[in-house]
């Protein structure tokens, strides 16, 4: 039988990690990044950038506690500031300000003489913009660091790390299907999708919010 506190922390994470992550709104600004690539080169790219997140986001998961503890700041206050910054990020999926952040954010070309649908490979997007701060963006280091913090046994912090790699081959998929996703879901399809998970987003951040105002005595209870 499945433990109560084990399933309790997988979907936590998961949740938090899928929205924050959010593999398919990224799969549209893979094909972008992409286009006029050959087939095995795009799986070139969708590989390495995902690897090189895995380990940004696990070195954070196994680190970052340590090290913002290095530099004088609280746990609790990092719940607090990374709960608000989450929240940012919800406003942004609910009000199209996300996937336009994005989509600049992809452009790799510094001078901008280059179109969105313009063939361009010249340089490679597998670090940048990709693996970083598209996949391994501030928010998902922050929720590492989060998530690993508030593990109680090795078992939880097992199934934090076994979620992170599900979130992450889930965006493997995403980038290889990215055509087909994108032409099934449409523009209309994949802004739906990313104002729910909006939603979600803001009531996982406020949960770390009061979770980091509780370590503090400024609130009693809190959910989950």
């Amino acid at each position: 039988m499945l433990d109560p506190a084990l399933f309790d922390t997988a979907a936590g994470a998961f949740a938090t990690l899928f929205v924050i992550v959010d593999p398919i709104g990224l799969a549209p600004i893979f094909v972008a990044l992409t286009i006029g690539a050959a087939p095995a080169e795009r799986r070139r790219i969708a590989f390495g950038s995902v690897i090189i997140a895995a380990a940004i986001l696990g070195l954070f998961g196994l680190f970052g506690e340590a090290a913002i503890a290095a530099i004088g700041v609280g746990l609790p206050a990092f719940r607090i500031s990374g709960g608000i910054m989450l929240f940012l990020i919800a406003l942004e999926m609910l009000f199209e300000k996300r996937t336009a952040r994005r989509s600049r954010s992809a452009q790799v070309d510094p001078d901008h003489t280059e179109t969105p649908d313009a063939p361009r490979l010249e340089t490679d997007p597998t670090v940048f913009p990709l693996a970083t701060p598209l996949l391994a963006g501030p928010g998902a280091m922050a929720s590492m660091v989060l998530l690993t913090s508030g593990t109680k046994t090795t078992a939880e912090e097992v199934v934090v790390y076994a979620c992170l790699a599900l979130v992450l081959g889930l965006c493997l998929a995403f980038f290889l299907a990215a055509s087909l996703i994108e032409r099934a879901l449409g523009p209309t399809g994949v802004n739906l999708v990313t104002r729910l998970f909006g939603v979600l987003l803001g009531a996982l951040a406020v949960q770390f919010v009061l979770d980091g105002l509780a370590d503090y005595g400024f609130v009693t209870a809190t959910g989950g």
